[in-house]
């Protein structure tokens, strides 16, 4: 069984009021949806924040889903948007957000579904993704979502401009204008040689 028929066999039990293929469900998606929101929000608490919010929507709108697109693409739908809410409330898309809270290194131990990695790897990942927060966050949010849903979530232009209702060629110019962005980034920090 493929990703799409298992999701809609599992979105088709949980209509029915199995718990167990709703858990099963929101399993598969919550660490895509986690590291969404850490992306966009700089730290872990808003990220749980964000994928607490989402699954709170997916699950009161789970009847609405009509299956015309995939779960996958209706539940990034979702969670775009209650970025974007997230976003205007409490305007926490700064480049300082990362890290001022003295939680950063706990982040790697509160994403779902990962396992504790030996200390050297989990060192390198947390600074890797250090870097890669602080350079997403000096994004305007149209391009660090656009960056996330391409390079992350591994959708196709078509689809993010569905997404986002704008043309594909906005999403093709707002990725590559945040590319080129990224790359002046990384060479005025020197982080390339």
């Amino acid at each position: 069984m493929n990703a799409i028929d298992e999701d809609d066999a599992l979105i088709a039990a949980a209509l029915k009021g199995s718990a167990y293929a709703w858990e099963k469900l929101v399993r598969r998606y919550e660490g895509r949806i986690y590291n969404l929101g850490l992306r966009l929000t700089g730290n872990s608490s808003d990220a749980m924040d964000l994928m607490q919010e989402v699954f709170l929507g997916v699950y009161r709108n789970l009847h609405r889903f009509r299956g015309d697109a995939k779960f996958s693409s209706w539940i990034f739908r979702i969670a775009h948007n209650k970025a974007v809410d997230m976003n205007r409330r409490k305007r926490l898309m700064t480049v300082s957000s990362w890290g001022d809270d003295g939680d950063s290194v706990d982040v790697l131990d509160t994403v779902p579904g990962e396992s504790q990695q030996e200390p050297e790897r989990q060192l390198n990942a947390l600074q890797g993704n250090e870097l890669v927060m602080a350079m997403l966050a000096r994004l305007p949010l149209s391009q660090r979502l656009i960056v996330e849903l391409k390079i992350f979530q591994g959708l196709t232009f078509e689809e993010i401009a569905g997404l986002q209702d704008i043309s594909e060629n906005t999403a093709k110019t707002r990725f590559y204008s945040a590319l080129r962005k990224l790359k002046v980034q990384l060479e005025e920090d020197n982080v390339l040689s």
